[in-house]
């Protein structure tokens, strides 16, 4: 597999898939559980759809700027760049929760404040997951000009964690590639 030149400052490693996933969840996610709560009290002061709109930007700024110092490791803050990249996927997400509480909402005239949050925060995660895929693969990989992005995923191959582990996690290199006519092209190599 040949090697990717990272425009990472010196002396910054990027965590892994696992560990980056980890935190993601433990940022996105208390922000999230957080901005649940935040739009609930706006919704009462403005329609929902607003609240959630409103909510979503303040939490995606925050999020980016915790994702770029902390989540993927880059070592520097965001940048309008990776904000704005990061911003399509936020919508991507708003639509999946709005669409979710939408539907809810066709389904049962008055839900409970409880279910409502349940179906909103459902949505959330499934979003996140997407999101999560979207930022480690395009905002915040390693590579130059974004020619060559690579991703650690889970595959068919063992690799044991230490004696203390009750299992063991799979791991295969990933990368995203541009070639000739075509915009990308998935290779997987173990």
């Amino acid at each position: 597999m040949s090697s990717v030149t990272s425009t990472e400052p010196k002396g910054v490693a990027a965590p892994g898939a696992f560990v980056s996933f980890v935190r993601f969840v433990v940022c996105g996610g208390g922000v999230g559980v957080l901005s649940s709560g935040a739009v609930a009290l706006l919704a009462g002061a403005m329609p929902w759809a607003v609240a959630n709109a409103v909510i979503t930007v303040a939490s995606t700024v925050l999020c980016t700027e915790l994702h770029a110092l902390f989540t993927f490791g880059t070592g520097r803050r965001a940048g309008w760049r990776r904000h704005w990249q990061s911003a399509g996927s936020a919508t991507a997400a708003y639509a999946v929760t709005s669409l979710a509480v939408l539907v809810l909402h066709l389904v049962q005239s008055s839900p409970g404040v409880l279910t409502e949050q349940t179906v909103y925060l459902g949505a959330s995660g499934l979003a996140g997951v997407g999101r999560f895929l979207v930022l480690r693969l395009f905002v915040f990989a390693a590579g130059e000009g974004g020619r060559a992005r690579e991703l650690t995923v889970l595959s068919e191959v063992s690799r044991p964690y230490p004696a203390r582990a009750m299992a063991s996690v799979a791991v295969a290199r990933v990368s995203l590639t541009q070639v000739s006519r075509s915009r990308l092209v998935l290779a997987a190599g173990a």
